[in-house]
């Protein structure tokens, strides 16, 4: 028999560890002596606790541990509960990858002079679009809704013009993440009859748009427009239309959602005392 701070040593776990193990029903000692308290070990309890430790390390909770030590647990339950664990751990592994490969991006585009937070001003064209303005519940309803109005498109013989510019206008005039008023433009090489829902007309040319490039997907484009925003405010400017969104990388052409590309572009002009 062995007392709980020889145990303790034994296991390379603190008395109050093993405290904690017997108040949950975890790891009871083999003996309490009842004149001074003090508990006892086995050497057998070794081993108990040899696959606590290893299970506590596989990243089990103490409810999952006390179930698998319990003595009705079956082999090939043991193996489910741990090809559960692995896929847990790999998709934290995943999550975290792609944490790395952000941070690695980063370094790279700021040790290139690349940062995505190089606004710049330009130009707009005139431009003849094929549009449907809609209310979307969230950003992911972008695809259902553009492959549709495409087969529309498609269908009444409209021709995408060169180079391709597609984009949304966004008339709530700022970012939203949820019930958004959009209007999916497409250009196209010359005005058709409306029809099933899509308008044909004319865009007239922009002078002067703050744009901005966003790297990733949709649902981070919020700290883009931030950034953005921020930037026409110090600038002496002021937004003069509703924002848009230039879709050069997507879901058409590229594997990955970190390596979607979106161009803001919201339309401003100098704001009073600043001309």
């Amino acid at each position: 028999m062995l007392r709980i701070g020889e145990f303790s040593k034994l296991c390379r776990v603190t008395i109050k560890c093993l405290r904690y193990y017997d108040e949950v029903g975890l790891l009871k000692p083999e003996l309490i002596n009842s004149e001074n308290g003090y508990r006892f070990y086995s050497n057998n309890q070794l081993v108990k606790m040899g696959l606590i430790v290893e299970l506590k390390e596989l990243g089990f909770t103490i409810e999952e541990i006390l179930f698998i030590t319990g003595k009705n647990i079956t082999p090939s339950h043991f193996k489910e509960l741990l090809e559960r664990k692995r896929t847990e751990v790999s998709d934290i592994i995943k999550a975290e990858n792609n944490k790395l490969n952000k941070i690695n991006i980063y370094i790279k585009e700021i040790s290139e002079e690349k940062f995505m937070f190089d606004v710049k001003l330009k130009e707009l064209p005139e431009v003849i679009v094929a549009s449907t303005r809609t209310i979307i519940k969230n950003y992911d309803d972008l695809f259902k809704v553009v492959p549709a109005m495409g087969e529309k498109m498609k269908k009444h013989g409209a021709v995408c013009s060169k180079p391709e510019y597609c984009f949304n206008i966004y008339h709530d005039g700022e970012y939203k993440e949820n019930d958004i008023d959009v209007e999916i433009c497409e250009a196209v090489e010359k005005k058709l009859a409306d029809k099933d829902g899509v308008i044909y007309k004319k865009i007239s040319l922009v002078k002067t748009a703050a744009c901005l490039y966003h790297k990733g997907p949709y649902k981070t484009l919020g700290k883009s427009y931030g950034i953005l925003l921020e930037w026409i405010e110090k600038n002496g400017y002021k937004i003069s239309q509703n924002p848009r969104e230039s879709y050069i990388d997507g879901c058409w052409n590229k594997d990955s959602e970190e390596d979607w590309l979106t161009e803001i572009q919201i339309p401003v002009e100098l704001a009073q005392g600043n001309f």
